[in-house]
């Protein structure tokens, strides 16, 4: 009896936890450019877009600053890839939503990106544009917001898409997203 009931209070903490860590971010304004095409199988990747090399790299940038992020060749996607790692330093809150490593998000070569958002958050970024829903999201414990975000178009896009990575970052490691 006590260990149940102390099991339900750990399970609480955690809702609660993955309940905040994406409701700073709600409700995401609706994407203003088309939303890609992407194909509908692994690799996963947007079809016709061309990304713009100063987006991608100020994304990079701004990834790299986060608490023990380093960027690096992914060890899960397709080659030009870049992982977004995490160092041993940093705890992992939910690494069963990481798809290998410590790596817990991806930016392609065509400026999309793989991460694994909070399943509410997820699913409000698919209904707002700006994400969809891989593939493999479901079919393994832990993946129900695994997405690709879209190559944001512009420096407003940029925002929206880093607060995204942002929130994978805290959901992935249990911090506060509101703190970065």
């Amino acid at each position: 009896m006590r260990v149940e009931h102390t099991l339900t209070g750990v399970l609480a903490v955690v809702l609660i936890a993955v309940s905040s860590a994406s409701a700073d971010i709600l409700p995401l304004p609706g994407r203003e450019t088309p939303v890609p095409q992407t194909t509908d199988g692994v690799p996963h990747v947007q079809i016709g877009i061309d990304p713009d090399p100063e987006i991608s790299a100020e994304l990079l940038d701004r990834v790299s600053r986060l608490p023990g992020v380093e960027i690096r060749p992914t060890v899960i996607s397709l080659a030009g890839a870049l992982g977004f790692w995490i160092s041993e330093e940093i705890a992992l809150a939910r690494s069963d939503v990481i798809a290998g490593g410590r790596e817990f998000a991806h930016l392609h070569p065509d400026g999309s990106l793989h991460a694994s958002l909070p399943p509410d958050l997820a699913q409000a970024a698919s209904e707002a544009g700006w994400a969809v829903a891989h593939p493999l999201a479901g079919q393994r414990p832990g993946w129900e917001g695994f997405v690709m975000i879209f190559t944001p178009a512009n420096s407003e896009e940029l925002d929206v898409v880093y607060d995204l990575v942002v929130h994978s970052y805290a959901f992935v490691t249990g911090s506060d997203a509101s703190s970065f």
